[in-house]
């Protein structure tokens, strides 16, 4: 698994993000080397990334999309064969795009260290409802078959805690696959049960063959139980809501 760098124009795509959206607080969970928050920033939008390699590489997993990339050159190629050619030309154009987006990622991440989060699904370092709007490429379907349905329902609730109206999640599919994942609908029945609805839409965005589709899940009525802080009783844990900023509740 190559560690990506995507950017602000994909994550547009993938989920389909309008411009009132990006007039809202945005979770990027988890946000490895994307520039998503970085290009968001230099357009006022209000974004913060989370990711448990902030906690120790930082501003170093920009350096490892460029050689890990380069390193794997054949292997990538090899593996987006047939894909979608709409957003990268070949895998040396892929390679090109995700090394500016990685080298935007480390100036960032320098330059405005409190948007960068240390954090991991499934127990996020952030208050009930402290986001608007939450969105999650590439982990919690992509690569379901090897977390299993335990940990991706557990994920589903807790970025539902953190957000106060949606989570969108993209793709749907499996990547080793190329198919939807199999356990979707009944991850959405327990999602209901919990008072979250869901419902799949169909993006401008495909770069593996079928993988065009987002999950929504509508958080406004949900009310995650009663919890205890996160890392409350553990040696060295992070403590509630490391962001420098609150945001101001809206009434939109």
């Amino acid at each position: 698994m190559l560690v990506s760098a995507r950017s602000f124009a994909e994550y547009r795509a993938m989920f389909a993000l309008t411009d009132r959206d990006l007039g809202r607080r945005i979770l990027d969970c988890p946000g490895g080397a994307a520039s998503f928050v970085a290009e968001a920033g230099q357009r006022g939008v209000d974004a913060v990334a989370v990711d448990r390699e902030y906690a120790v590489h930082r501003e170093e997993l920009g350096l490892l999309v460029e050689r890990e990339s380069s390193f794997k050159r054949e292997l990538l190629a090899e593996q987006t064969a047939g894909f979608n050619r709409s957003w990268y030309s070949d895998a040396d154009d892929q390679i090109r795009q995700w090394t500016a987006n990685s080298r935007l990622f480390r100036a960032d991440i320098a330059a405005r260290p409190e948007r960068y989060v240390a954090g991991a699904l499934p127990e996020l370092p952030f208050s009930d409802r402290s986001f608007d709007l939450v969105l999650s490429s590439h982990l919690v379907f992509s690569y379901g078959n090897r977390l299993g349905e335990e940990f991706q329902q557990a994920a589903l609730l807790e970025l539902a805690r953190v957000a106060r109206r949606e989570v969108r999640l993209f793709p749907v599919t499996v990547y080793d696959t190329g198919e939807r994942h199999p356990g979707l609908e009944r991850l959405r029945e327990e999602l209901a049960g919990a008072g979250i609805d869901s419902r799949l839409e169909r993006v401008r965005y495909e770069f593996q063959p079928g993988a065009d589709e987002m999950l929504v899940l509508g958080c406004t009525g949900y009310r995650p139980p009663a919890r205890t802080a996160p890392g409350a009783g553990r040696p060295g844990a992070m403590p509630v809501d490391p962001v420098r900023w609150r945001h101001r509740e809206r009434s939109d």
